[in-house]
This record gives C-alpha cells, structure tokens and sequence, in this order.
C-alpha cells in the first residue's frame, strides 16, 4: 500500500520538534525561537507490537520487521501563514501531502526557572488550535475557489463536472463561515468528489497536549481539559505527553528506558502511545506471516479484503489467490504452532472476500 504519513503541526514552542526528535532520534533544530526547522524533516518509526516477538519465539524466526510509520515534522505555522507570514505556503503545501495531521498544542507554563516564550504571549491551548484552524480554513478557501474558478469555464462542454462544481461550492460557504471541512455534511458520492483533493481541513486530527512534568503521572491539567472539551465536540482524539521527558527516555536502552518510566509511575512512553494513536487515527490495521526466516506485520486499511491484504506481500500472490488459511494471534499462543491449531480446528480456511483482522496470522496459498 502507499506510505501513509503523519504531518507534525503547532506554532513555535509548543515541543513540537523535540518530539520529533524523541520519535526518529534524529536532530530537527529544537532551538527556543520560531522558524529553526526550515525543511520539513522526514522519520520512519517502527509500530510496537508485542505480538510479534512472541510470533517470533514461536516460529524460531531468523529476523523481526514491525510495521512503519512516516512521520514528517513541519516548521511551526504562524497567523497569517496562509497569506505568506513566516515560512507560510510553503509549509503548509508540507502538511497537504501527508495523509493525517498530529497537532501538538502546548498545556504547559514555564517551569524550573526556563522560560519558553509563547509566540502569543500567553498559553492558551485553545486560541493555539484556533490560530492553526483559521490558517488551514483560509488555504482550503483558496484552494477550493481556484478550483471552481477552473470548473466554471469548463461547464457548458463537460456537463459531468457538474456534482464536482456544487460541492465546491457547498464547501465553499463552509469554509466561509470558519468551519473545517471534516465538520460538513455531504453525500457518499459528494465526499469522494472531496476526497480526491488534499485538502487540509478534511485530514483527520490526533492533539497532543504537551504537558510539564509536574503533570506526570496523570499527564492531566486544566489546559488539557480545555482541548478534551474542544476535540469532543470534532470527534477527534487526544493524547497527553511530556515531550521533555520523552526526548530523555529517548537517549536510554530499552531496559533502562522500562526501569524510568515506571520510576514516574508509567507503563508505557507517551511515544508508543503516539505512534499507535497515530496508526488508529489513518485506520490501518497490520496483519503477521510467521515462519524461521522472519515474523512480519504487514499494513492494510480497515476493510481490506484478504485477496488484496496478499498483495502486500507480492502482486503475484494477490493474482494467483487461492484461499488464505488464518489463526488468531491468541490460538497461536494458546497451541505454540501452526500446526497444532490446525489440528484443534483452530485454522479457518477463508476465501478471497474476507475481510482481515487486526492480529491475524495468516498463511496464503496461491499459484
């Protein structure tokens, strides 16, 4: 399947950069100003699955591949970025080619003696997600009106272009009233017209509240209660995180990392939190094949079904389909090989229409 990535968005300050830094490891300018992340820096970060190493001692796999994540980090937007200020169009023609937008949104003062400057002023998280909104309201508005401009003119000759034209229009008025085009109110058929454009406020969202230490191990503040009240009302998630300490636990090996987090009363770091949410927020899933050369998660959209869930693996297999044999993940563990939960009937042969399931373990027969 393409690879679907994640845009990391927020004015300056927010922690935004050091939580990309914290995810890949890599060195995006972290510095206190706005503007030092001129290029939008690229990661690809594995999904944890714990499934998989289980899978792994199971089959006696020689190696383990988890699935992937494209996160791409994007310079902070200012007011007025839709018109050019700051680094404007050019960053948000960044976000419009990823697939989901991660807004990290800052739910904290300054603390220990360090004083973050707010590009505002002041930290308010719900002025921060408005100022973005009205940027990316604004980029759609223009897009969408260029657009119907071009349609206009080709009307009368092409009579199918119609429906398109009307639900521009129709999108149009929307975002004239400040409204993202998530919030609007189409057919099937209209949204796919939609759809087939990138625009801005129709991505899903996932808010990261970056919250100070002092918040741990609740991670929950007034500030972040204010966003929850706001993404109820969009129907989107949201997601607590120190970015600070994640950047720290970043720099430990994974025993050192598991002993640190539960020394601040957590079971698991906000990144891996981050990336799942992330995963859910684009509506992927991950299938396993397991056997001695490798145990792999492969990634499909909900929905998928299991002759184009083949595919993944190799065109050839998806056209020479015969039927696929699938275990869950849990009768796998329960009977210690393939081969013993087939034997307890646990091993369901399923033809080329199944739908796949997050965990299944599949083996496909093909010609």
């Amino acid at each position: 399947m393409p690879d679907l990535s994640c845009g990391i968005v927020g004015l300056p300050n927010v922690g935004k950069s050091t939580l990309f830094n914290a995810l890949t490891r890599k060195a995006a300018a972290a510095a206190n100003y706005p503007f030092c992340t001129i290029d939008p820096n690229v990661g690809i970060v594995p999904v944890p699955d714990s499934r998989l190493a289980i899978l792994s001692k199971i089959s006696g796999s020689k190696k383990i591949i988890p699935a992937t994540l494209t996160i791409v980090d994007i310079a902070g937007l200012v007011k007025g970025a839709s018109q050019g200020e700051g680094l404007g169009n050019q960053f948000l023609t960044n976000i419009r080619e990823t697939d989901a937008i991660i807004q990290v949104v800052r739910c904290f003062e300054n603390e220990g003696g360090i004083d973050i400057v707010h590009v505002a002023g002041q930290v308010d998280p719900l002025d921060d997600i408005e100022v973005i909104q009205i940027e990316l309201i604004l980029s759609d508005l223009q897009m969408a009106e260029n657009i119907a401009k071009k349609l206009e003119k080709q009307l009368k000759q092409k009579k199918e272009l119609v429906p398109l034209h009307e639900v521009l229009l129709k999108a149009i008025h929307h975002l004239n009233q400040n409204f993202p085009l998530r919030t609007l109110i189409v057919t099937e058929e209209e949204k796919k017209l939609l759809t087939s454009y990138p625009f801005l406020t129709n991505k899903k969202t996932l808010y990261v509240t970056n919250v100070p230490e002092s918040s741990l191990p609740s991670m929950e503040n007034s500030l972040v209660d204010k966003v929850r009240l706001h993404a109820k009302k969009e129907g989107n998630q949201v997601l607590p995180i120190c970015a600070k300490l994640e950047e720290e636990i970043a720099q430990l090996s994974e025993e050192d990392a598991r002993e640190f987090l539960a020394t601040v009363g957590l079971e698991e770091s906000g990144l891996n939190r981050l990336i799942k949410a992330s995963f859910s927020t684009l509506d992927l899933i991950t299938y396993i094949t397991t056997g001695e050369i490798e145990t792999r998660a492969w990634t499909i959209r909900k929905g998928t079904t299991a002759q184009v869930a083949a595919g993944e693996i190799h065109s050839d297999i998806q056209k020479g389909f015969i039927r696929a044999e699938v275990i869950s993940f849990e009768d796998m563990v329960t009977y210690g090989s393939r081969s013993a939960a087939r034997e307890a009937g646990k091993a369901r042969s399923e033809g080329k229409d199944y739908i796949v399931r997050d965990g299944d373990v599949i083996l496909f027969y093909h010609n």
